[in-house]
């Protein structure tokens, strides 16, 4: 029944136990280079989807994702419980997510129950509508609002997949108890979309943090609240976790991903404290982005597509032009 689940044996050396030799594992610890291109890890298209055990019954799915003219990777996140199945992030369209659903009915005979829209965006509910039409779709009052405008907009393309729209709103800190297993919804603040959703497992200790964590990835801002991220993203950090699980990027070894989410929470930082400077110089955001350097985060994924987008959100930001 597991042929189809895929777990690359050196990586389940790292989140596991009892998988690959102490030399493997040794070498497996490196970490990656600073890139959330797969290819760059030295993955292969035969390798994914990846789905690697970073707790008892729980998993993180990877998958290929190209966006930005790069390539780089999305994760969901897969709870299975004796009463059913919670994925955290569907994929960005019906056929990849549809390879999600593939991917967990080869794991377990439990149906998928409830699906959790921690980030509203298209990359990561775009592909909604293949998960079973009788599973409980859950999201912050937020995203459930941008993704019933979406539904209703004149303009959307006939031949776009449906847009489904969540039938349970969330609060900050809502509790799902499963089969046993506690799982918690949370808003830690308003992050990359406003309506942010992490998932915490307390037996365990991971916490599924969806687009707020976007690993060796230039922060991406076109609809973040640039400096409440940093402060989400610094609670994040307090709370008590073994593993921090991101949307984006390839998934390492528990110490990497945590070591991964402090350079991503001062590369955010980083960002909002160059905007504000040069704004205050009186420069534009595009000459900002022309004249600004911003150390080895510029050798992260979508640097080129992102720079410039996340300034001028900064920008927005300090011109009290961001919804409120």
């Amino acid at each position: 029944m597991m042929n189809r689940w895929k777990i690359s044996c050196l990586l389940a050396a790292l989140l596991t136990t009892g998988c690959g030799t102490s030399e493997e594992a040794s070498l497996a610890r490196a970490p990656g280079p600073a890139t959330s291109d797969p290819y760059e890890h030295g993955f292969t298209d035969g390798d994914y989807p990846r789905v690697i055990e970073v707790a008892e019954d729980v998993y993180a799915y990877e998958q290929i994702h190209p966006t930005g003219g790069e390539i780089i990777t999305t994760v969901s996140l897969i709870v299975i419980t004796s009463e059913g199945v919670v994925v955290a992030d569907g994929q960005e369209n019906p056929e990849e997510t549809q390879r999600l659903v593939d991917t967990i009915a080869g794991m377990t005979d439990q149906p998928i129950t409830h699906v959790v829209v921690a980030s509203d965006h298209g990359d990561h509910t775009g592909g909604n509508s293949a998960f079973p039409a009788e599973a409980r779709f859950l999201a912050h009052p937020t995203s459930a609002a941008i993704l019933e405008a979406s539904a209703a907009n004149p303009n959307r393309p006939e031949d776009a997949p449906p847009v489904i729209v969540p039938g349970e709103i969330v609060g900050n800190d809502t509790v799902l108890e499963l089969g046993g297993r506690e799982i918690r919804l949370l808003h830690l603040g308003r992050a990359h979309t406003g309506g942010d959703l992490v998932v915490y497992l307390p037996e365990g200790k991971v916490l599924f943090m969806s687009e707020t964590y976007l690993k060796h990835i230039f922060p991406a801002m076109r609809s973040a609240y640039p400096s409440e991220w940093v402060a989400m993203l610094d609670r994040s950090l307090e709370m008590d976790v073994d593993v921090y699980v991101p949307g984006h990027g390839v998934m390492e070894s528990p110490a990497i991903l945590e070591a991964g989410l402090v350079s991503f929470r001062d590369a955010v930082q980083r960002v909002v404290e160059e905007a504000t400077r040069l704004r205050g110089e009186g420069l534009s955001a595009e000459e900002a982005a022309e004249a600004v350097t911003f150390g080895d985060i510029e050798e992260w994924s979508l640097r080129d597509s992102q720079k410039l987008r996340a300034i001028q959100r900064v920008y927005m930001e300090l011109n009290g032009e961001l919804p409120g």
